[in-house]
């Protein structure tokens, strides 16, 4: 905090005559245990939800004052009011409200603002009544309308910490900015990138704070009641059905993804409680559905509280409009295109005409799915006035190398540095061994022996030695998904096993292909099934054999990839963080400053995915394992295996076998894998976080009781635990929150997982699963072994190829995951990257600016670093011949290298 001076021109009588003296009282002057810094103007940066980053400037303000022959004297401020034009507020204003509004607007009432002093009335010891004005219309400039106002400030009135703002329209507004001038040394600034509601929907007044951060325990006293008042507002009362210009966050359990009104068959669980337990999202207050009381109805409109939602820049873009436009347009195309919604590709050359050819596309009458550029990475060509042509880009995985994905070579390297690269796990015990009853499933002790293992590395060492010198690795999804086969099978045209992937070391740091084992449990009176395949060169049936196995053992991982590294660890489990921050956190509250931009567009994205992805018969279901079981089974992941206190990356590599602790090692970590480009890129990449992370809360909090005695932060804290993630708040894992190394690790731990993490398996999914024979996303038929018919076999071996191309996905299922990959692997326009810019109140520190200034430094050093390991061929899981080099982790944005290398956003975004 600044000691800060403030003198200020103020107006008396025409006989006064002019002298200086000091405006704010003493109380003003207390220094805080942050230190004292030298008086001096300083910048910050604001952010709009149109994207743009707004410059403002807030000063010690000394200025001439006129002595009064009275005992008040005042300073004249003029205010100027900016809002900006939007899609979704002005620009919709029309009809009688606008005219209405317009009158207001004539009459110079447009909005009231009121001026608040962060210092309590000397005389009352109460919050002094707040300056008001109202502010009108002076000019409309491009987007941005301004509006003026004028206040007359007491001399007495001390430092203004907040501003509330009532709008007099009768449509919301977006607030960019207040400004106040009158001062010598420069116009005060007060950001508030916001939407401020209408008086007529909501008689509260939305508050906006100066961007100077305080503890609780720091308030100024005239905002203590204010911030309580705040915070309040922000929580609601839990009752009632939310309207889109709310600001009010609760929590909810995941109950809106079926629809049992429709039909039984998509009806769906309830997922958060002891049953099938979840994270929870944000209540929206539907009514139930008539069949289930537990079930909430479909709305079109899913609420998120208002300054959650999308800017307009990515409204009308790419990311939100094009997956309205392929799920609402092009894949009903598609469908009847194709008509048959099982058939599959009859040859190879059928896939690779999807790049080459496209498929033509008859126009629709407003002039084709495609004439308003939303789809410009799908569509190559028009090929004429009738027909438009549906070409997809080639992904860099294919165009690199076209015969890539057979081989075990990218099929081991993208455990390590592919889509998917946080399941492979170190075999600590041996045989392997299955936890579920074999009474229920199958026998526990796998079938990949010993004797099989060291047959296939060619006896170059013994599995006990190898067990030793941690060179076993395995995949497994036995357990997680054998529950599931036998009701997925009863589902047409899918099947699904419970699988087993084992890998070898080698020295070079790559990993060889030894077995993958197939389950089918056993099924009434029908036994359990189960085969072990191999990279093995014996014969041509065996090698057609693996060839299917590893579709199977793919498309596992897809499921997994989707349902669980990407969904659930990153857009499912932020949600309650970004709740509880919201209803606890103030918005002066430095903590939550640092959490904010980590935050931005999550709970929106995470709506539209309830209504277009995971829900009932949406993409994820169809077209992913373990079709409409995906959501449910990833309930049951997430009771299995999801700990908060292993989210870290850092825990995450030791909890998987993938490191040990060796405190002279880079990060303190010895990678068992040196070659793993996740990890190497990703422990930089924490570790920069972690030091800025680190200082910023040891500014604020240079003692850990300030920790312990934070009210807010250790209620949302305790909110996170016991609301947010209520099944599991009695776990003992998570982590306490009492000094400075504890919430410096949980607040890493979540800017990693917003950030980080989420970039490494969300930005790559075009370009790995683009070409969907490397990585399908669902396995349509049984292994040809698997009690085939004689007629069946026979065909197998006739035309293996036939065989292969009926596992995939169909064309439907193809197309729809290809569509919907690339536009969530994209990039916003109005993307934030990661140390990009800082925040407003950061600027309030000079300290802090520091710090945040070294962040950048590391990340751009971080950018060359990875760049040199890209062409390092000693790295052959990153570096050689087609190989697609690793650039997910990069931290900045480089729109000249493709979608992989263009940097980490801030926040779970898209």
């Amino acid at each position: 905090m600044l000691n800060s001076q403030v003198h200020q021109t103020v107006n008396s009588s025409p006989t006064s005559s002019s002298s200086v003296f000091l405006l704010n009282k003493s109380s003003f002057l207390s220094p805080s245990h942050h230190g004292s810094f030298p008086l001096r103007p300083w910048s910050i940066s604001g952010r709009n939800l149109s994207g743009d980053r707004v410059k403002s400037v807030s000063n010690n303000i000394r200025a001439s004052v006129s002595k009064s022959t009275t005992t008040e004297k005042f300073v004249k401020v003029k205010g100027t009011v900016t809002t900006r034009l939007t899609i979704s507020g002005n620009l919709t204003n029309v009809g009688l409200n606008r005219a209405l509004d317009d009158l207001t607007d004539v009459a110079r009432r447009t909005l009231l603002i009121e001026l608040v002093s962060s210092e309590l009335d000397p005389k009352t010891g109460e919050e002094q009544e707040p300056l008001k004005d109202f502010a009108h219309w002076i000019g409309q400039d491009m987007e941005q309308v301004r509006y003026e106002c004028e206040f007359m400030v007491p001399v007495s009135f001390g430092e203004i910490g907040a501003v509330s703002v009532e709008n007099q329209h009768h449509k919301e507004m977006f607030l960019k900015d207040i400004v106040l001038n009158g001062f010598p040394n420069g116009p005060l600034h007060i950001n508030c990138e916001s939407w401020v509601h209408s008086k007529f929907n909501n008689r509260d007044k939305r508050i906006f704070f100066s961007n100077k951060s305080y503890l609780p325990s720091e308030t100024p006293a005239g905002l203590k009641k204010l911030r309580k008042i705040e915070l309040t507002r922000l929580r609601g009362d839990g009752k009632g059905l939310r309207q889109s210009y709310e600001r009010i966050y609760d929590y909810d359990v995941y109950n809106d993804l079926g629809y049992p009104d429709k039909s039984d068959e998509l009806a769906r669980p309830v997922l958060g409680g002891p049953e099938h337990p979840y994270p929870r999202r944000c209540r929206t207050g539907r009514p139930p559905t008539k069949k289930d009381p537990l079930s909430e109805s479909f709305s079109n409109d899913f609420y998120v509280p208002r300054d959650e939602t999308f800017s307009d820049v990515k409204q009308l873009t790419f990311q939100v409009k094009t997956l309205d436009s392929v799920l609402g347009a092009l894949i009903p195309q598609i469908e009847t295109r194709l008509v048959d919604q099982n058939q599959g590709f009859p040859y190879f050359t059928a896939i690779d005409s999807l790049y080459n050819e496209g498929i033509h596309m008859k126009k629709t009458e407003k002039g084709g799915y495609f004439s308003n550029g939303l789809l410009p990475r799908l569509v190559k060509a028009v090929s004429n006035e009738a027909n438009e042509l549906l070409r997809f880009e080639t992904p860099e995985l294919l165009d690199r190398d076209k015969f890539s994905w057979l081989k075990d070579e990218e099929f081991s390297r993208q455990t390590l540095a592919g889509l998917n690269p946080c399941s492979i796990r170190l075999v600590k015990e041996w045989p392997l061994k299955s936890e579920l009853d074999p009474e229920i499933y199958a026998p526990q002790d796998s079938l990949i022996t010993t004797e099989l293992v060291e047959r296939q590395i060619r006896g170059v060492m013994t599995v006990q030695e190898a067990m030793k010198k941690k060179r076993l690795f395995v995949i497994d999804y036995h357990d997680l998904f054998l529950p599931y086969v036998n009701r997925v099978r009863e589902l047409e045209g899918t099947t699904l096993y419970g699988s087993r992937s084992l890998f070898f070391l080698e020295d070079d740091s790559t990993l060889k292909p030894i077995a993958i084992e197939l389950t089918r449990p056993k099924n009434g009176n029908k036994p359990y099934w189960r085969d072990v395949f191999t990279a093995s060169r014996c014969n041509a049936t065996s090698c057609w054999l693996w060839k299917m196995a590893k579709v199977h053992a793919t498309a596992n991982d897809s499921g997994y990839h989707q349902l669980y590294s990407h969904w659930l660890r990153t857009h499912c489990a932020t949600e309650p963080y970004i709740i509880a921050a919201n209803r606890q956190l103030s918005g002066m509250h430095p903590i939550y400053r640092l959490l904010f931009p980590h935050f931005r567009y999550t709970m929106e994205i995470n709506a539209l995915a309830r209504q277009k992805l995971i829900n009932a018969a949406g993409i994820i279901e169809s077209a992913f394992s373990p079709d409409k079981y995906a959501i449910e089974m990833s309930s049951a992941i997430y009771a299995k295996e999801w700990r908060f206190d292993q989210e870290a990356l850092p825990a995450d590599l030791l909890k998987r076998g993938l490191a040990v602790e060796d405190p002279n090692a880079d990060h303190g970590l010895e990678l068992i894998i040196k070659d793993y480009p996740f990890a190497n890129d990703g422990l930089d990449l924490y570790a920069a976080i972690k030091e800025w992370v680190s200082f910023y809360v040891n500014h604020y909090y240079p003692k850990p009781e300030e920790i312990e005695s934070d009210t807010e932060l250790q209620a949302w804290w305790t909110e996170v635990r016991t609301k947010g993630h209520a099944d599991k708040k009695d776990e003992p894992w998570w982590p306490v929150l009492k000094n400075q190394d504890d919430l410096t690790g949980i607040l890493t731990t979540i800017i990693w997982v917003t950030a980080g993490h989420h970039a490494a398996v969300n930005f790559g999914q075009y370009h790995y699963a683009g070409y969907f024979p490397n990585r399908p996303t669902i396995a349509r038929t049984n292994m040809p072994v698997e009690d085939p018919t004689d007629e069946e076999f026979k065909s197998f071996l006739k035309r293996p190829e036939s065989t292969l191309l009926d596992c995939f996905p169909s064309q439907v299922q193809a197309t729809t995951v290809m569509a919907v990959l690339d536009v969530l692997s994209n990039h916003s326009p109005d993307e934030e990257y990661i140390g990009e810019e800082p925040e407003p109140a950061w600027a309030e520190e000079p300290k802090i600016m520091a710090a945040f200034e070294r962040f950048q430094g590391q990340l751009k050093e971080l950018e060359g670093i990875i760049d040199g390991r890209n062409v390092d061929f000693n790295l052959k899981n990153r570096a050689g011949a087609g190989v697609v080099p690793y650039e997910l982790l990069k931290p900045y944005s480089d729109k000249k290298g493709g979608v992989t290398g263009m940097g980490v956003p801030n926040s779970i975004s898209i």
